[in-house]
C-alpha cells in the first residue's frame, strides 16, 4: 500500500463546517458510523460537532449483496444503535463512497431498526465515476477519481492509502 498525502483531520474539519451550516443540526440529529472506516470518521465528527446522543455503529456484513461471493467475514461485530431510529434525523457516515452498495446495505439495516425521518449521507472520500447504484453523498470531504482502490486506516491516526493491485487480488 502507498499512503497518500491527504490530511484526514482537515477533511473532517471541512465536513464539520459544512454540516454546521445544514438544517439537520437544528433537528437533534443522531449519528451512525459504518464499521470500520466510517466508524472512525464518525467518532471524529461526533466529537467535533459535540452531538449529545451517543454515536451508533452498524456492521453491514450480513446486508451485503455480495455476501454469497465473499463468504462470512470472521470479524463481524454486532451493530449498536443505542436510541430509537423511528422519526430521527440521522447522519450516516462512511469512509469511502465507491459503488454505493455499502450505503444501500447500511440503509437496509437502519430500516430494520425503524423508520428515520431523514438520512444525510456523509463520506470522507467519494470515488467519482464508479457508482453502480444511484446513491450520492450529501457532504463529502474530497472527491477522487475512481481509477485506484483506497483504504482508510485508523483509528489514530486516520490515513488514506492506495491498495496495490496485487494486494487487492489477495484480499
Amino acid at each position: 500500500m502507498t499512503e497518500l498525502d491527504i490530511d484526514v483531520n482537515e477533511l473532517i474539519e471541512t465536513i464539520s463546517h459544512v454540516l454546521q451550516h445544514k438544517a439537520i443540526l437544528q433537528q437533534s440529529p443522531k449519528m451512525i458510523g459504518i464499521r470500520t472506516g466510517g466508524e472512525w470518521v464518525a467518532q471524529a465528527l461526533h466529537a467535533k460537532l459535540e452531538l449529545e446522543d451517543p454515536l451508533a455503529v452498524i456492521d453491514i456484513s450480513f446486508y451485503r449483496d455480495d455476501f454469497s461471493k465473499i463468504g462470512l467475514n470472521p470479524t463481524v461485530k454486532p451493530s449498536d444503535i443505542p436510541w430509537e431510529v423511528d422519526d430521527q434525523h440521522i447522519i450516516l457516515v462512511d469512509d469511502v463512497l465507491y459503488t454505493g452498495r455499502t450505503v444501500r446495505a447500511a440503509m437496509n439495516e437502519i430500516f430494520d431498526f425503524g423508520r428515520p425521518a431523514s438520512i444525510t449521507l456523509v463520506t470522507l472520500l467519494d470515488r467519482k465515476g464508479c457508482r453502480e447504484l444511484p446513491i450520492q453523498a450529501d457532504v463529502i470531504g474530497m472527491s477522487i477519481e475512481c481509477n485506484q482502490t483506497l483504504k482508510v486506516s485508523g483509528p489514530e491516526p486516520l490515513t488514506v492509502s492506495i491498495v496495490d493491485q496485487s494486494e487487492e487480488e489477495q484480499a
